[in-house]
């Protein structure tokens, strides 16, 4: 009988012990989740920051992306402001649990792995005086390991590329991973998308660009050792300047022609 009592009372702890565990772990994520939440979404801002070509520290993003840039929501089909969401409440997981805002993509031009996206997107615009100085554009695709999320920044002239960067992917450390190397990313500002006649000719190819290389305007060198990542960055930029992409979008921003492209500051000022 004290055997079995035993036992009982060792199962009781190890129930108990167990509960109590789960009850701390599942406190914790409740407790930790917004602040992680806050986390998540300053990386964000700061890299749409980093887009264009500022860096800030953690403490100085909030101002510093307030200061500069007019959040926009558009549908991509019509490449108009959709004012029905509200900016600051976007939310794409949610709003993909509505088959209405859903977009499937063809298997022809799924070039981005993607089998879907939102047909509403958040833009990042930087204007003075009603002018548009700069637009940040949301770039997402797969990659080797799983989905990339990242910022495309592109000055007035809606054709040259001011910055691409990352804020997720789950890409191999040192090959793949080299996407956050601001040595390669280096490389993208004043490369140009589309050729005079429109077409897209923005690429990532394997090997160097050149200085001889008669289309290194349009061309980006790949990361060394990472194929597939080289040719996952190239479709998924590729296909968001398209037209299942922002193509639309940059069409109705198109004003008359000018003289010179201006350069974004923090307050939406030039210098």
């Amino acid at each position: 009988m004290a055997q079995h009592d035993s036992t009982l009372k060792t199962v009781f702890i190890a129930f108990a012990v167990t509960v109590v565990a789960s009850v701390l772990v599942s406190t914790i994520v409740v407790v930790l989740k917004p602040i992680q939440d806050i986390n998540k979404t300053i990386e964000k801002k700061r890299n749409v920051l980093l887009a264009v070509g500022i860096d800030k520290k953690r403490t100085e993003v909030e101002e510093a992306y307030n200061n500069l840039f007019i959040e926009k929501v558009i549908d991509i089909t019509t490449g108009e402001e959709y004012t029905k969401i509200d900016p600051k409440k976007y939310n794409k997981k949610k709003l993909m649990r509505n088959s209405e805002n859903v977009i499937k993509l063809e298997k022809k031009v799924d070039t981005i792995g993607m089998k879907k996206i939102c047909r509403y997107q958040k833009v990042y615009i930087v204007e003075k005086d009603g002018i548009i100085e700069a637009i940040v554009v949301e770039i997402t695709g797969k990659g080797l390991w799983g989905t990339m999320e990242g910022f495309l920044a592109l000055k007035n002239d809606l054709n040259t590329i001011k910055g691409l960067t990352f804020y997720s992917h789950k890409e191999t450390p040192g090959l793949g991973g080299e996407v956050d190397n601001p040595k390669w990313k280096s490389q993208w500002p004043e490369k140009l998308i589309y050729s005079d006649d429109g077409q897209i000719q923005i690429e990532v190819i394997k090997s160097l660009v050149t200085e001889n290389d008669p289309k290194k305007a349009h061309r980006v060198s790949g990361l060394s050792g990472a194929t597939l990542t080289t040719r996952s960055v190239s479709k998924l930029v590729r296909f968001w300047v398209g037209d299942n992409g922002y193509r639309k979008f940059f069409s109705t921003l198109k004003g008359p022609a000018t003289d010179e492209v201006t350069e974004p500051t923090e307050g939406g000022e030039n210098e």
